[in-house]
């Protein structure tokens, strides 16, 4: 049953209405954007740490499959075209083509995972974390695989590049955002009932 307090997105939009999903998409989209911009660079690799993966995995939990990899289709499509959504406010199509195209491209499927996970009852307190976890190793698996092809590294070389020094802060952004879930459930509206979500 859902909740009697409304959020803003209730008060201004009807429930499951277009107007609601293109509202909650817009935020995913802006909230992924926003977390490009927490950006630290290393010095012996093409990648950067950034918050986007953070975003991507909570906005998925919260706004479901769908939804989740539609926003992280628009928030691709919008940087293709040159809108500064990638980190360092950056945009253009060379940032789909270069080394970190594979984490960009696997932030779609990452999404869709994650969000039919929980809608599948992945959602508690105590499990919220599985999804995420499985949305970072798809993020992973794209980046990686792209990222071995335009470098042509090796496996070796590419996990030091790739996957290795990112493992610490992903592993914080998944606890918060398995923390954080029930207050991104509220802000869209949702609420967790056995077997899933309302």
């Amino acid at each position: 049953m859902r909740s009697q307090s409304l959020t803003l997105t209730d008060a201004l939009l009807p429930a499951r209405s277009l107007g609601r999903d293109v509202a909650l998409i817009g935020g995913a989209v802006w909230a992924t954007a926003l977390m490009a911009q927490l950006v630290i660079r290393l010095p012996f690799t093409p990648v950067p740490i950034t918050g986007q993966t953070f975003a991507v995995l909570l906005c998925a939990a919260a706004l479901g499959s769908r939804r989740g990899a539609i926003a992280q289709l628009a928030y691709l499509g919008l940087g293709s075209a040159g809108f500064p959504v990638f980190a360092g406010w950056s945009g253009g199509a060379a940032a789909v083509h270069g080394p970190t195209a594979g984490y960009l491209l696997g932030f779609v499927a990452a999404a869709y995972a994650v969000g039919a996970l929980v809608e599948r009852g992945w959602d508690g307190l105590r499990t919220a974390w599985a999804p995420m976890l499985v949305g970072s190793l798809i993020i992973y698996g794209c980046g990686i695989s792209w990222l071995a092809l335009v470098m042509r590294t090796s496996l070796t070389e590419t996990l030091l590049l790739g996957l290795y020094p990112f493992l610490p802060g992903d592993l914080l952004k998944i606890a918060l955002a398995a923390g954080l879930l029930p207050s991104a459930w509220s802000l869209v509206g949702r609420t967790r009932r056995r077997g899933g979500l309302s």
